[in-house]
């Protein structure tokens, strides 16, 4: 079974994902007030549907008539779900490959801030694995 973000959302899909998260928890309609150009409301309940059918990425729970919708996993755990597709997708699970096109030159001007930083970061320990 795929792990949640590892099936492709759409840009609709993760921007509701986005309000989801900022928001911890919302209703269909609060979704809607928070999407740019949003679809009608009939639809923002589809998506959210959809969401939810999607492994786990989305569940709801009713509160009186409505359903109040929230993210199913972390935010933490979603990002690195998307980064491990991406990472297999178009670096063939390398993370060296990944690295390398981040920080190529043609493509980024990174600051000595920047650089220190990252630097940083991987000096650091990484969070130990699950159990």
């Amino acid at each position: 079974m795929d792990t949640p973000l590892e099936q492709a959302l759409t840009r609709r899909e993760r921007q509701v994902m986005d309000i989801l998260f900022r928001l911890g928890q919302a209703s269909a309609q609060e979704v809607m007030d928070e999407l740019p150009d949003p679809p009608s409301y009939s639809a923002i309940r589809a998506l959210l549907a959809t969401l939810e059918q999607k492994n786990w990425i989305v569940m709801h729970s009713k509160d009186s008539r409505r359903y109040i919708y929230r993210p199913a996993i972390p935010e933490k755990k979603a990002k690195r779900s998307a980064l491990s597709n991406l990472l297999h997708t178009f670096f063939d699970g390398s993370p060296e490959k990944l690295v390398a096109s981040l920080l190529d030159p043609a493509d980024q001007k990174l600051s000595a801030d920047e650089i220190t930083r990252i630097r940083q970061l991987i000096a650091e320990p990484s969070d130990p694995p699950p159990p």
